[in-house]
Parts: structure tokens; sequence; C-alpha cells
């Protein structure tokens, strides 16, 4: 898979949590060509299921979300929108940053922003509470009310280019690199002779409530779960301790939220393909769908499986190309058989 042109395509599409329609149709048209049924759910979910043919194979559930961090007009003042988050969003991104508007057709904003000439060296030197900021569409007040009603979402308005050699930067990586890296474990996956029923779900709302995963884990009642998001990746300013490096491979989940023998898998394949990977610590929340994949019903063994990601939940979201290939590669060789080593108690 070229990274470099599927991201684009991806990313440039606006899906803020609970308005995912247009990624979930597109990431359904993506992943027909490898799925023997494809559907988008009522909470929005794209899932697909690949059947292996074996009588009461077991169900593992492949997740990555669909949804990135945005913003929702709550009102006006003399032609200036009023917004809050969706999602967990820094209000030091937003002062003169453009964002696009989700309107029929969508149009163009700017974060009003005080220019330093008239602010005072306190006032530069901390952020301002998005209750405190405003959207100019550069309407009248009339205009205004009428073009973006309340409710109306909104993103970055920004693209997804190449960063150097490597690295890929834009919006809402978080999480659709990791959907392409599904996109890409499956096709590596074609042809082959299965052990286990996979189903790929794109979930939606992973950035408020996680509903998208919840919802569609319980109706699929897997057997096993992998949640493929973002950590953080690392960067001058970053404790060595909390990130983990861009090109340093994939990172496994080890901790409560992960089933041990699961983790222990992915070190298994990622030692035999001598691949470079790294581990992180979750003593509690893993932070992912992973989380209520896991207590789905009675209970679903679960495994997280991590991008290197720098500057998350920023508009210049970075990923490496060789950790996203790294990371479906890895993801296939644990899917390869893994039916057979389903421990009875998984």
């Amino acid at each position: 898979m070229d990274y470099r042109i599927i991201l684009p395509q991806l990313c440039a599409l606006a899906g803020p949590s609970g308005f995912e329609r247009a990624v979930a149709e597109a990431a359904a048209q993506l992943l027909a060509p490898w799925m023997d049924a494809v559907q988008i759910q009522k909470m929005g979910s794209v899932v697909g299921v690949r059947r292996c043919g074996k009588e009461n194979a077991p169900r593992l559930v492949l997740d990555a979300h669909l949804d990135e961090i945005g913003f929702i007009i709550t009102g006006h003042e003399d032609g200036f929108l009023r917004f809050a988050s969706l999602g967990g969003v820094d209000p030091r991104m937003l002062p003169d940053r453009e964002v696009t508007i989700l309107t029929d057709p969508p149009m163009l904003g700017v974060v009003a922003c005080l220019p330093p000439h008239v602010q005072s060296r306190e006032d530069m030197d901390k952020s301002q509470p998005i209750q405190e900021l405003f959207i100019d569409i550069g309407q009248s007040k009339e205009n205004a009310k009428k073009l973006v009603p309340v409710g109306t979402p909104a993103v970055y308005h920004t693209s997804c280019v190449p960063l150097g050699e490597d690295l890929i930067c834009g919006k809402s990586l978080d999480d659709r690199a990791c959907f392409a890296i599904l996109l890409d474990t499956v096709q590596r996956l074609a042809g082959e002779d299965l052990d286990v029923d996979v189903y790929v779900v794109g979930s939606t709302q992973e950035e408020t409530h996680s509903t998208g995963a919840i919802t569609a884990a319980y109706g699929i009642i897997p057997d096993l779960c992998v949640a493929v998001d973002v950590t953080h990746g690392d960067s001058p300013d970053a404790s060595k301790d909390k990130t983990f490096r861009l090109g340093g491979g994939p990172v496994i989940g080890l901790g409560p939220n992960c089933a041990r023998w699961m983790s222990q898998r992915l070190r298994d394949k990622a030692r035999e393909l001598d691949m470079d990977f790294q581990m992180e610590v979750m003593a509690g929340h893993s932070g992912t769908n992973g989380w209520p994949l896991q207590v789905s019903r009675e209970g679903v063994a679960t495994a997280v499986l991590s991008l290197p990601l720098r500057y998350m939940h920023t508009p210049v979201e970075t990923v490496n190309c060789r950790d996203l290939e790294a990371t479906a590669e890895l993801l296939a060789a644990f899917i390869r058989g893994i039916g057979r080593e389903v421990p009875s108690y998984a």
C-alpha cells in the first residue's frame, strides 16, 4: 500500500466525532474489495467481515477509529461564531487558525486573535480558553445566523503532506493512519487460509465516548480484539519516558487493558520478523478503544497495538511511513494461525 496516496485521501475528509459520514463512506469503499461484506452501522461505524469458512471460528475484531477532534458551533455574536470542542482540543492551537465550517457547501473561517501590538505581556504569555474565542466567517450578524446554525460542526482546515523522506504530516492522522494500517493488513492476508473470522471496524466517536466501538462490539460478539491507535511520538521537548521513537517500529501495549498472551504473541511475531518494536506499559486506561472493547458483554481478550505519532490532536500530526508498514506486517503475522492459540478462557 502507498500510504502517501491513501492518507491524503482519508485525511482530506472532514469527520469530527458524531459527524463521520463522509469518512465512513470512503472507508467502506476502500475496504469492500478485501471483505466478504461491508456495512455502515446505525452509529455510523464501518464494519467489514472476512469469513474463514470454518465452523464456529473465533471472531477477531480489528478496530481503528475514523473520527477526528473538531468543533461545534454554540452561538453567534455580531457575526462571529462561538464554539466548543469535540474531543481533546488544545486551545493554544486555535488563535489565527483556519477552520472548515461543515455547512453545505463548506465555508472557511478563521479563529479571531488579537495582534501582539494590542496585547499586554501577561496576555501574550497565556492561552485563551475556548469560551473566549470566536470564529470569523466574514459575514454580517444576520447572514452568520442564517448560514451557520447552532450545532454546525467544524474541523481544522489543513492538508496531509510529505515531510522529509519518510514522514507524513497533517490533520486526523489520529486515527486514520491506523485505519490505513488495517487496510494494508487485510490486503497482505488476501487469498490466505485463515482460522478466524476477521472483522475490520472503522469506529466512530472515539474522541468523545468510544460510542462506535462499544456498539459495534456488542453486535459482533467478538472473541478477540486488537485496538490499533496512535501513541505519543518523540520530539525534542517531550519526555523520553512517555514518548516513542518515530521509525522505531510499532508499539505493543502491556497492562490490564491487554491480554497477556496476546501482547506476548505480538512480541514473538515481531522477533520472528526480526522487526524493531517498542513496548508501552499502560498501568490503567489505555486511552484507546481497547478499554471499552475489553468489557463488551462478558469480556473480550484484547490487545493494544500503537503507532508513534508526533503532535497529537494538532493540525500537524506526524507519522513515519516505515512504522505504518511495519505495524501492518506485524498485525498480519499476528493474525495468521491465531485461532489455534486462543485459550479456552479467552
